[in-house]
């Protein structure tokens, strides 16, 4: 991609975490970089070192001395910018590393922008922009699984599947439009069965990406449960037995639970919020345990999975398939789960609730099947298993491309089928070359960029 205008200064800011630490990583990138360094540090010329070479010595503005430092030499185009980089590591005091900025603003740099150091990999072609989004995704991932999968794009993962699909499109399009210099000749370049082969395959890889938006939605935010049933079912018992410790009130006393109180585990690399709510009764004249119910209906249409918890001594079968049947006609993911089991012989359960498929029976007094219950869960969710390599789609941007590219692809073909001019089925084909050039960056505006930028931290 082409240097946008305004980008051939020198930027400076904090790249480690703002606060207290043994150490703070200073980075400036920039033709300037080394200069600036090398007017801070007496101890030698650092314009003569070669690049990724260390350096330890005093920093110094004028007499006054900032820190003793180890300074990090990066040369472009080898360097996370593809431009010349300098990293001073310098001791984790605030104060520091404030002096040490504003040293390197008074010798030319200027603050950078949230996602700078990224955006300028970016637009030297060391990243392209889905991998760019892709590093957010990494500094903001609090789960092994969310770790993976940002990994696999920052790698190329994604990036290369389309990158195939875009050069094969690519030379039918070219074949087309060169047929379009012989229209007078009646001759065909471009062989419709394989384009036809290529638009089928394509289509299929295309939805199999957009398709896992659902999971990789999942994976990014995490996903609401909802623990929802009559009061003293245990379901603050339940989350405090998931999250092992007491972090909801338990009592005999029904309806102690007037609030939701919400909670976050880590299962296999998911993310649960667990939202413990109040138990929910037909009738009550408590104005706040009213208030109570209410929120914990809201709570549980707007969660990702329900889990129902009933007390196997006090609910029949009956109850239960009802209970069920109106979570399907509200289309409401969820999991019955039967408490105090501990209670009951594990068979008579079962022939009690034989015509309710799926029952979790758990105690979750004394974590009897908990561990069940949390694979249940994570089934619920992901649906069958993950591969490590399967190409999972985070970003929001990418799906609605994606989108936009099916449409597209479904245009080419109904244009074969239909015997369109050459002409016609080439501009579906450019339409389609748009949106994926959209993803990784190729086709693109600077208010966009900025704007996928901005939501970067500050020093990436």
């Amino acid at each position: 991609m082409a240097k946008l205008a305004g980008w051939d200064d020198t930027i400076v800011a904090l790249a480690t975490p703002p606060g207290v630490g043994a150490i703070g990583v200073i980075r400036l990138s920039g033709k300037q970089s080394w200069e600036i360094a090398n007017a801070l540090f007496p101890s030698k010329n650092l314009l003569s070192q070669p690049s990724h070479t260390l350096h330890v010595g005093f920093l110094q503005q004028g007499e006054k001395v900032l820190d003793e430092v180890v300074i990090s030499l990066y040369k472009g185009p080898r360097s996370y910018t593809g431009e010349d980089v300098v990293e001073i590591s310098c001791h984790g005091s605030p104060y520091v590393q404030q002096q040490v900025i504003a040293a390197c603003i008074e010798q030319g740099a200027r603050l950078a922008r949230a996602g700078e150091f990224t955006q300028r990999a970016f637009l030297n072609g060391k990243l392209d922009l889905a991998q760019a989004e892709a590093v957010a995704d990494l500094i903001a991932s609090n789960t092994e699984a969310a770790r993976k999968t940002a990994l696999h794009n920052i790698r190329g993962g994604f990036s290369k599947k389309l990158q195939e699909l875009r050069e094969r499109l690519l030379q039918f399009s070219a074949l087309i439009e060169l047929e379009l210099d012989f229209a007078t000749e009646d001759v065909e370049f471009a062989d419709r069965g394989q384009l036809y082969a290529l638009i089928d395959e394509a289509t299929v890889s295309t939805r199999q990406l957009a398709s896992s938006f659902q999971l990789g939605n999942v994976i990014k935010n995490g996903v609401s449960v909802a623990i929802i049933g009559k009061p003293n079912a245990g379901k603050s018992t339940l989350l405090n037995t998931l999250l092992n410790e007491n972090r909801a009130i338990v009592s005999d006393i029904a309806g102690t639970t007037r609030d939701t109180i919400e909670e976050v585990l880590n299962i296999d690399g998911i993310l649960f919020r667990l939202i413990d709510t109040a138990g929910i009764r037909e009738h009550t004249h408590d104005v706040i345990e009213s208030i109570g119910v209410e929120k914990s209906l809201e709570k549980m249409k707007q969660a990702d999975v329900v889990l129902y918890v009933f007390d196997v001594n006090e609910m029949g079968a009956g109850e239960i398939e009802e209970v069920s049947r109106e979570f399907e006609q509200m289309k409401i993911n969820h999991l019955l789960v039967g408490n105090k089991a501990d209670k009951v012989e594990e068979e008579a359960l079962k022939m009690k609730y034989n015509s309710v498929p799926g029952i979790v029976f758990i105690s979750a007094k004394d974590g009897r099947h908990v561990e069940v219950l949390k694979e249940k869960l994570v089934d619920k969710v992901l649906q069958g298993s993950v591969q490590s390599e399967d190409t999972i789609i985070t970003n929001a941007r990418h799906y609605h491309a994606l989108q936009e590219v099916l449409k597209s692809l479904q245009d080419i073909r109904s244009g074969l089928d239909n015997k369109l001019p050459g002409d016609l089925v080439a501009l579906d084909i450019r339409r389609c070359l748009h949106y994926l050039g959209e993803i990784t960056g190729e086709v693109t505006t600077e208010d966009q960029l900025d704007y996928i930028f901005s939501k970067f931290c500050i020093g990436k």
